[in-house]
């Protein structure tokens, strides 16, 4: 891993890839040990009880897609796409860029985020899937930036806490770049 540039900034080596698949490796074991003896296995689920996994995009393509794999108990995928940052920087104003692609109502749902900084996003999202009518809603993130996270609500799978400092790479971008990065860089 070398130091990138990503428009006018330099990224410099953060989380190399086999650190962050261990990363879902455990996040993936502690959804089977809760969700796999619930749902059971695909021949057993009813499709209305098939918990619904929600990809918050776009930067938690690439960890779902991975978790996915590791998965044991079947799932439906959704998705969805908010927006709270420019630049570096939140705004704090969490935004509806593209709504559910399934209604919710009467469902268990696993939302996916790549990162979880302030918990803005999360709170403001699991209130409306409540409202929307979801059954169960669960928390889902790949990292936690525990020195800003600022709300009170519960994580329930957290993959791995990291500094407060600003990354890309694995899903995670600047400026819409650097998302295809596999290993995880943080601004020099």
């Amino acid at each position: 891993m070398e130091k990138i540039y990503i428009h006018d900034k330099v990224f410099v080596p953060f989380m190399p890839y086999g650190r962050v698949s261990e990363v879902i490796d455990g996040v993936a074991r502690s959804l089977n040990q809760d969700f796999c003896p619930v749902f059971g296995s695909y021949h057993q689920a009813p499709a209305e009880d098939v918990p619904m996994l929600l990809c918050v995009l776009n930067g938690a393509i690439m960890f779902v897609g991975e978790l996915m794999e590791r998965l044991e108990f079947p799932v439906q995928l959704v998705s969805m796409k908010l927006s709270s940052y420019v630049g570096t920087q939140s705004t704090g104003n969490v935004r509806e860029v593209m709504g559910l692609t399934a209604p919710v109502e009467g469902r268990t749902v696993i939302i996916c985020e790549d990162i979880v900084d302030t918990g803005n996003t999360i709170v403001a999202l699991k209130e409306s899937l409540l409202a929307k009518g979801a059954k169960d809603v669960r928390i889902c993130t790949m990292l936690l930036k525990p020195e800003v996270f600022r709300n009170k609500i519960q994580l329930d799978y957290v993959g791995a806490e990291i500094p407060n400092r600003f990354i890309v790479g694995f899903g995670l971008d600047y400026d819409e770049q650097g998302r295809n990065l596999k290993d995880i860089y943080v601004l020099e």
